[in-house]
């Protein structure tokens, strides 16, 4: 029987590493442009590639994004070629202008980043004053613009708490909203990731919040770093069942020189190769890339996971968390199964 082809549905284009903020938890580091950043023409390249290997979303990170002069003529080189595009900011820089070039994209989704349900809370976090209000007055420009419209809040131990006033917030102003959690990676530091208590109580707020409200008055979604298997709340992820992590299966990041790596998550040391080195069909046909993922084994299951009815499908959760936390693939400690478990046995 012939294995099932691996197609790169949705890749995340690091545009550029610059960026306006210095948030805490970055897992890159974001600030300063890398040397030698993917052209203009490379990323058009890069992306009529892409759409011939079957890529259907394209999502533009960074850094902050925007700060590329040349954003708009990429990202309608991208609508050009018939894939859905999506675009997270911090929102600093949007202003009207940015808002008519959205709205001539017509884009999947424009996702904002808040961090807090105040400003004191958000613009430390952000490392800049300003970015609340700034971030507020751009949601209601983006929504009074039927724009499809996202927040992103990435939770850590200084605003966990603040979670359902920042609901509160959102609720009926036709915004989606994405939680997701922060890992020590780049200049996010350990000790504010949530206890096992936290993460389990804010999992729990998102599954609640979910059953509360209906998907038109606040669609609430977790990221892929927050759910697998439990039994006593709903799941809150974004999909009703993990069939574990997708880097280099379905996803592939490409960071702003060209690195390619399975999710633009991970750190450095999962770097595959470079589009500038070889072509990208190359890189990704390649069956020595992705091993992690696509050699996958129940036996590469490390610590709590290893032993795991669940760890076939499930893989040892999200890659990224699991070696941030552990450094080790493949044993993510922030599984609300496992924790559950743990609770009944204490």
């Amino acid at each position: 029987m012939s294995r099932k082809k691996n197609v790169p549905i949705s890749v995340a284009f690091e545009l550029t590493l610059g960026c306006n903020m210095r948030c805490m938890h970055c897992g890159s580091a974001a600030g300063n442009v890398r040397s030698n950043e993917l052209t203009k023409k490379e990323w058009i390249e890069l992306s009529r590639k892409l759409k011939d290997m079957g890529t259907q979303l394209v999502v533009f990170t960074g850094g902050e994004p925007l700060l590329r002069k040349d954003w708009f003529e990429i990202g309608q080189n991208v609508k050009d070629l018939g894939m859905d595009l999506s675009i997270i900011s911090n929102g600093f820089i949007i202003d009207e202008k940015m808002i008519s070039q959205f709205r001539k994209l017509d884009p999947y989704a424009v996702a904002i980043s808040i961090d807090g349900a105040n400003a004191t809370t958000h613009d430390n976090i952000r490392q800049l004053n300003g970015s609340f209000n700034k971030c507020l007055e751009v949601l209601n420009s983006l929504t009074k613009n039927d724009l499809p419209t996202t927040v992103v809040t990435t939770i850590h131990k200084n605003n966990v708490n603040e979670l359902p006033e920042l609901r509160s917030m959102l609720l009926d102003r036709n915004i989606a909203w994405q939680i997701q959690l922060a890992v020590p990676i780049g200049r996010f530091p350990n000790e504010l990731i949530l206890s096992k208590d936290e993460f389990y109580s804010a999992s729990m707020f998102i599954s609640q919040s979910k059953n509360q409200y209906s998907k038109k008055r606040l669609p609430v979604m977790a990221a892929h770093s927050i759910g697998y298997n439990p039994k006593f709340i709903r799941n809150p992820m974004l999909l009703p069942l993990w069939k574990g992590c997708q880097a280099g299966i379905s996803t592939i990041g490409i960071q702003s020189d060209g690195g390619i790596l399975g999710c633009l998550s991970l750190p450095d040391d999962f770097v595959e190769d470079n589009i500038r080195n070889r072509d990208i069909k190359d890189i990704w046909n390649d069956s020595s890339m992705f091993g992690y993922n696509r050699k996958f084994t129940k036996d590469d299951l490390k610590g709590s996971c290893k032993d795991c009815k669940f760890g076939k499908s499930c893989k040892g959760g999200c890659l990224t968390v699991s070696y941030s936390t552990t450094g080790e693939k493949h044993c993510d400690p922030f599984c609300l199964h496992l924790i559950e478990k743990e609770m009944i046995s204490a």
